[in-house]
């Protein structure tokens, strides 16, 4: 039978609080097939130096995989609003994960660098698509009283990927090469795509507003030349290449971006926007997302600095270092459907505030490490760190999108996608500039005591940063409840 969309289905409404078997299919499917992307993603950085080694390149042209993958993200992302709306649940799904496993087949059978690297850019545009469509998804079919549950299995879904993911990858690269990265993944994401082919519901309207080239293109040349320029300093600071491509990218970018962000503002008139500003008219979404941006800077940073610090400092080997790392990570997951719970009953207010002391203490500790530090210790803060910070996300996703009225959740959620990216981007460019080029200073990247000394810089400008998100843990509270119902799955 072929899917038709929802608004065309009168539904009785589920008990307050309480989601229809259906719709929690729905909901499974997306999470499933957003934990196999998010898996793949965070596979490929320890990847790199058998990369370097296997195809004979450089280990710039290596990390090339990760960097195109990520500007993929950055264009794609924003258009998923008018995507979301323009097409219907299934469709977006199957082009996603259609996308996605033609990417991971065509690295899997890789015969060199190109073909390897074209193969991750395909990757990324169905992994741009698929988590805006899960929180999309979520916010139309669950009840206002019970998304903050629903947002929690999502936080399980963000953090247990990535401390699986490095653990995975290295078994995998120590027996059976980087191929076999892809090999586990592709029948895992074929599986997904059956199943969402034969249960995946159609979810909200869709709309018949023209596609817009020109944003489109504005778009590609905004986002995804501020994070290719950022993405240089790192090998700035390395004392790789020269300024000018950084410059030129930025200033492409800056110069796109603010063309992009008017031409959106004429467009939206008549709402055909690719990506519909008037989410800012709505200020518990704006205070969201400047709260989350700079959550997301002093994260990403932080989470590429740790290891750096574990392995080149601490001299732990690769094993151990991920080892510290996992509790945390898996902390952070475990305890997404709790703080969900909290918020749906207690509000924002009750989590932010310890979350984001929880998280800025941390980062000031960070600040004194040593090359003498205890591992345990560095063991138990992690493990706060990342306590802190789910109890910051989850009440963030769920409060910025509630905010907003059903006809806006699309956009809302690209929003949250670009501003995750662009700040994760500039973290991670920021801080490792700063940790290189202390550690330079001081004697090389390879003495332990020059890159504890770069590490407790960098994780400075991390704790100022997230300094700021303890004031902005005042100002933002959960929506009042509509009485809207939500939107239950078409068949």
């Amino acid at each position: 039978m072929s899917a038709v969309d929802t608004g065309s289905i009168s539904t009785p409404p589920a008990p307050a609080g309480l989601i229809p078997r259906r719709d929690m299919r729905v909901i499974w499917v997306l999470l499933t097939a957003a934990f196999v992307a998010i898996l793949n993603e965070t596979t490929m950085g320890m990847a790199i130096p058998h990369l370097i080694d296997d195809l004979g390149i450089t280990p710039i042209a290596a990390q090339w995989v990760t960097s195109a993958f990520m500007l993929t993200m950055a264009v794609v992302i924003p258009t998923t609003g008018f995507l979301l709306r323009r097409f219907t649940t299934r469709q977006v799904f199957l082009a996603a994960l259609a996308l996605f496993s033609i990417g991971t087949l065509l690295a899997a059978v890789a015969l060199g660098f190109e073909m390897l690297l074209v193969a991750r850019v395909v990757q990324a545009g169905g992994t741009a698509m698929l988590m805006p469509l899960l929180m999309t998804t979520i916010m139309n079919l669950v009840p206002n009283e019970s998304r903050g549950r629903m947002m929690g299995r999502v936080s399980i879904v963000i953090s247990l990927a990535p401390s699986i993911g490095p653990t995975m990858s290295g078994f995998l690269l120590d027996h059976f090469g980087w191929r076999s990265i892809f090999v586990v993944v592709l029948p895992i994401a074929l599986a997904a795509m059956f199943v969402g082919w034969r249960w995946l519901t159609n979810v909200g309207e869709t709309t018949n507003a023209p596609l817009d080239v020109f944003s489109i293109i504005l778009s590609a040349f905004g986002f995804g030349g501020i994070v290719y320029g950022l993405s240089q300093i790192g090998s700035l600071a390395e004392g790789a290449g020269n300024a000018a491509p950084l410059v030129i990218a930025l200033v492409v970018g800056v110069v796109a971006l603010g063309a992009f962000l008017w031409r959106q503002v004429i467009l939206q008139r008549e709402d055909d926007a690719l990506l519909d500003l008037r989410v800012f008219a709505s200020l518990g979404f704006s205070l969201s997302m400047a709260q989350m941006f700079l959550l997301s800077l002093a994260f990403f940073g932080t989470i590429t600095i740790v290891p750096l610090y574990l392995q080149k400092a601490l001299l732990l080997p690769t094993l151990d270092a991920g080892l510290i790392v996992l509790p945390g990570a898996l902390a952070m997951g475990l305890l997404g459907p709790v703080i969900g719970r909290i918020y749906d009953a207690r509000g924002t207010r009750i989590l932010l505030i310890p979350g984001s002391i929880l998280a800025a203490g941390t980062l000031w500790f960070y600040t004194t490490l040593t090359t003498t530090t205890p591992v345990w210790l560095v063991l138990i803060s992690q493990i706060a760190l990342s306590v802190g910070l789910a109890l910051s996300f989850t009440p963030l996703f769920t409060a910025s999108l509630a905010s907003l009225t059903p006809k806006f959740y699309s956009y809302g959620s690209a929003v949250i996608g670009t501003v995750q990216q662009v700040a994760g981007a500039a973290g991670i460019a920021v801080m490792v500039a700063v940790y290189t080029v202390v550690a330079n200073q001081n004697g090389g990247t390879d003495a332990p005591s020059a890159v504890a000394t770069g590490s407790q810089v960098a994780f400075f400008i991390g704790a100022v940063i997230a300094t700021l998100t303890v004031i902005g843990a005042f100002f933002i509270r959960k929506p009042q409840s509509d009485d809207s119902a939500p939107q239950h799955a078409g068949h």
